[in-house]
């Protein structure tokens, strides 16, 4: 069945694309930076307008505020959850994963994400995870995957249709995204209910990292942090937290954003992720943005981009997805 979805969602995006079913012309990449020098000086002289990090809620969006959805080791896991107050049907599910080298962030950090695609019509969700200086990998991944099962098991009660959920995140963020949409059902599972599914219909992709095996990747301070202990200590353990090592056919479908001049994650760990899906089938989309670094989404045009291009992606994807079913 999964297999059947993500066919049919390559035939539906090919169709849109060659026929040109809409009239909206969609944006083209905003225009980087030749390095990060010059960057950094676009932002001191104020030439790179930010976007508004802690927005309010509009008073046509309902809010559910530190919802608890998993107890561990004396820690409350959270998560928040956003829909508009007249949704009068079950809207596809998006669920941010905040960024932070596996080590900080908080769920309250996608905020503007949150509330811009509540706005749009998705009800949204955005939630915590223990952090890599309160327990190490696998930690973070299976509360990523119990607060999917989490969700599903409350659809009714806030709105959403279980069988259309999203997977979104930043950076490391990315990287449980996709770690989440890719691994087998029976990985990571515990400790939470493993009667409901913990299965992703798509998954966007921010500059996360993808295959932890490589030079960069190991030998970075962050990655031997996640983990507690160096690659040559756990080279199974690198291999199998890498979204790469999971990658099959009928893996949900992928939207990469990747700036060219990150510094912190290899524009090489999405070229190889891009090359991978196409590879294997699986539907993906990948926009590598010339002259942008990490968190290049801070950008307002740039964040405008990646929304529109997220908005499309999700629009056809969970359309596709609702036609198979029928």
């Amino acid at each position: 069945m999964k297999s059947r979805v993500v066919f049919a969602a390559a035939i539906f995006f090919f169709l849109e694309t060659a026929f040109s079913f809409t009239a909206e012309k969609p944006p083209k990449p905003p225009h980087g930076y030749l390095n990060t020098t010059i960057l950094k000086l676009a932002y001191v002289a104020h030439m790179i307008k930010l976007v508004d990090t802690e927005p309010e809620t509009p008073p046509t969006i309902m809010e559910f505020r530190d919802i608890v959805y998993k107890e561990i080791d004396g820690q409350a896991l959270k998560l928040d959850i956003y829909k508009q107050k007249d949704l009068q049907q079950a809207a596809p599910l998006l669920v941010f994963i905040h960024g932070g080298g596996w080590k900080s962030g908080k769920k309250e950090d996608y905020r503007l994400y949150t509330l811009d695609f509540a706005e749009k019509g998705f009800v949204t969700a955005s939630i915590s995870y223990r952090l890599s200086g309160i327990a190490k990998y696998p930690a973070a991944i299976e509360d990523v995957k119990c607060a999917v099962r989490w969700l599903r098991a409350h659809a009714d009660e806030y709105g959403f249709d279980s069988d259309r959920i999203a997977l979104i995140g930043g950076s490391a963020g990315g990287h449980l995204s996709l770690l989440a949409g890719y691994a087998d059902e029976q990985a990571f599972a515990a400790p939470c209910d493993a009667e409901v599914s913990s299965r992703v219909q798509a998954v966007v992709d921010l500059y996360g990292p993808v295959d932890l095996t490589t030079e960069w990747a190991r030998t970075h301070n962050l990655t031997t942090s996640f983990f507690g202990m160096s690659y040559e200590d756990a080279p199974e353990r690198y291999r199998q937290a890498s979204p790469l090592h999971w990658l099959t056919s009928d893996d949900p479908p992928t939207l990469i954003f990747q700036g060219t001049i990150d510094e912190l994650v290899p524009v090489s760990q999405s070229d190889t992720l891009h090359a991978a899906l196409d590879r294997v089938g699986v539907f993906n989309e990948y926009h590598r943005l010339k002259g942008w670094p990490h968190t290049m989404d801070l950008s307002k045009k740039v964040n405008d981009y990646c929304q529109y291009y997220m908005e499309r992606f999700f629009r056809r994807v969970f359309e596709t997805s609702k036609m198979m079913q029928k």
